[in-house]
C-alpha cells in the first residue's frame, strides 16, 4: 500500500493525466506546490513500487497498478467532499477537512460512506430533514 505521501501523488497524477493527457514534473510541482525536485525524488519511489514508469526527461505513465489506485483516490475525494456538502460543511472549508481525514478512513469506511451518500442522493427529501435538525440544534 502506498504512503498517505505516495497517495497525494498518485491522485494528482491520475487527474493531470485524466485532464491534460499527460503529467510532467513542473506540473505536478505546481498543483502540489512542492518543488520539482521533491516531484523527481517521489516519482523515482513511485516507479520502483511499479505504480508508474518514470523516464527523466521523457515524462511518466501510469502502470496498471497506478491507475487502479489512482482512480479509487479520485473517488474517494469525491465521495468524501459529497458527504461534506450532504451534511453541511461550509463549502470554503471541505477541501481542508477532506485533504485532513482522507488518509486516515479504512476502505471499510469510505465504502459506508459511499452507501450514506447514495443513500441521501437517492433521497433528496431526506436532506431537507437534515438540515431541519441542523437549524433547530443551532437555535437550542
Amino acid at each position: 500500500m502506498p504512503t498517505p505521501s505516495m497517495e497525494d501523488y498518485l491522485e494528482r497524477i491520475y487527474i493531470l493525466i485524466e485532464d491534460k493527457g499527460y503529467a510532467r514534473v513542473s506540473d505536478i510541482a505546481d498543483a502540489l506546490q512542492v518543488h520539482p525536485s521533491s516531484v523527481t525524488k517521489m516519482v523515482q519511489k513511485l516507479d520502483s513500487n511499479e505504480y508508474l514508469v518514470y523516464e527523466k526527461y521523457r515524462g511518466l505513465v501510469l502502470t496498471g497498478k497506478g491507475k487502479k489506485i489512482g482512480k479509487r483516490l479520485v473517488y474517494r475525494h469525491e465521495l468524501l467532499e459529497s458527504f461534506m456538502r450532504i451534511i453541511g460543511v461550509d463549502e470554503s472549508g471541505i477541501y481542508e477537512d477532506v485533504e485532513g481525514i482522507e488518509h486516515h478512513l479504512s476502505w471499510d469506511a469510505i465504502d459506508r460512506i459511499g452507501d450514506v451518500v447514495q443513500y441521501f442522493e437517492e433521497n433528496p427529501s431526506r436532506i431537507e430533514e437534515l438540515r431541519d435538525v441542523q437549524r433547530k440544534n443551532e437555535l437550542d
